[in-house]
């Protein structure tokens, strides 16, 4: 599934709706990497906060998955809407011509119904929209990882655990499993659903935005009491980004909520790794894609 220069890919807006000055800079960005960028009609639809009612954005995504020339679809922005959509779609043809779709947030829930569907991998990456206007002249993480990653197939993280890194000490351990999730608001609304995330031997990514404390402990209560957490073989936790508090404090940080709902397990943790909600820090990281995980109290790392 690596590109290649000269091959197609495309942009599609799943959710929140979005302007051609959204999505231009990444235009630019993939234009100069020599691929061929498709931006479909209908991209920039409105119908409320969404980029077109649901049948639009589902016809919008189905004739992307079927067009066999196209190698990557790119979800332009999150927000939500993209689960309204997700039972419109037939995803067949990604099983007989895998694609990479990219995105975080919201797009979860393609993720999740993906691995859970057609086996085949995606990708946890930067959107369009969050590409900003000098993507060409500057090397930033997000953007790096990603060409890296798509045309290389790279994937060579580590993070080191001091007192100069956002990465915090979790639990040692070490595996070898595919990596299934992205957001942990978005798994949460899909427990019990046909797209509800397998989590049975498989490396777990949660991360999040704009929470309530005490909505991450009973968002990982539910995933404890629906049997999500005791069979992983690793919890990669990543930026839980503004994060609020009520006037009587919850008492504990997202991160030790966190430790402490998975407290009864031995499989390895890693806790503030650089995916998820914080810009053009938000590295890339493969789904249903088997990689090794392994934390020490020196660092934590990542690899193919």
């Amino acid at each position: 599934m690596k590109l290649h220069e000269g091959d197609r890919v495309a942009l599609v807006a799943t959710a929140r709706k979005v302007s051609p000055a959204d999505v231009e800079p990444a235009v630019r960005l993939f234009e100069s990497w020599g691929l061929q960028v498709v931006v479909p009609e209908g991209l920039f639809a409105s119908d409320c906060q969404f980029a077109g009612n649901d049948s639009h954005r589902a016809a919008m995504l189905q004739k992307l998955i079927d067009d066999n020339e196209i190698r990557a679809i790119f979800c332009a922005r999150g927000g939500y809407g993209t689960v309204r959509i997700i039972d419109m779609i037939d995803f067949a043809a990604l099983k007989s011509c895998p694609k990479w779709i990219v995105g975080y947030s919201d797009v979860t829930a393609l993720h999740s119904h993906m691995a859970s569907h057609c086996f085949v991998p995606s990708l946890h990456a930067t959107m369009p929209v969050n590409i900003p206007g000098d993507a060409i002249d500057r090397d930033y993480p997000a953007l790096h990882t990603l060409h890296d990653f798509m045309f290389n197939g790279k994937l060579y993280y580590h993070f080191p655990i001091d007192a100069n890194s956002k990465t915090a000490f979790g639990r040692v351990g070490d595996c070898h499993a595919p990596v299934v999730g992205g957001n942990l608001s978005v798994l949460y609304s899909l427990l019990g659903s046909d797209s509800d995330v397998d989590t049975d031997g498989k490396i777990l990514l949660i991360e999040d935005l704009d929470e309530y404390l005490y909505h991450i402990d009973r968002m990982m209560m539910a995933l404890k009491r629906a049997k999500k957490l005791e069979k992983l073989k690793g919890l990669i936790v990543g930026a839980f980004t503004d994060m609020h508090d009520n006037t009587i404090p919850f008492g504990r940080d997202a991160y030790s909520i966190i430790l402490d709902t998975v407290a009864d397990y031995d499989y390895p943790v890693a806790m503030g790794c650089p995916f998820g909600h914080i810009g053009m820090e938000n590295l890339s990281l493969p789904l249903n894609v088997d990689v090794v995980f392994k934390v020490t109290e020196e660092e934590v790392s990542i690899t193919l």
